[in-house]
């Protein structure tokens, strides 16, 4: 079993920065893929950003420019940093981890942007 805990959710002002990090823990090995994904009010869950075990990242459309991932392998963490935050961006941000090809999800951590 893979345990994710997460953190550094709450509430931002717009235009500030928010970091989010989330440490691994359990039957792990090697992980493959480490990153967040989000899920605002009645829309899907979608990809905010991700880093491989080889370092290369990718992220959803609405955080390019405004994004920075990274990860410990030691540690076994991944943080990433979202910048000039809009409101648009309140959602439950959830870790999410590949082990051995199989997913795992954190339960979730609340950002919320006022205006």
């Amino acid at each position: 079993q893979v345990q994710l805990a997460e953190s550094g959710g709450g509430l931002v002002q717009a235009g500030e920065s928010l970091t989010l990090s989330c440490a691994a823990s359990g039957d792990l090995g090697s992980i493959d893929a480490m990153g967040w994904y989000r899920q605002a009010p009645g829309k899907q869950r979608e990809l905010v950003a991700e880093i491989t075990s080889g370092g290369r990242t990718n992220s959803g459309y609405s955080v390019k420019g405004r994004y920075a991932i990274s990860r410990d392998d030691v540690r076994d963490t991944v943080s990433v940093t979202l910048s000039r935050l809009k409101p648009e961006d309140t959602a439950v941000y959830y870790c999410h981890v590949v082990v051995r090809s199989r997913d795992y999800w954190g339960k979730g951590t609340l950002v919320t942007v006022s205006s």
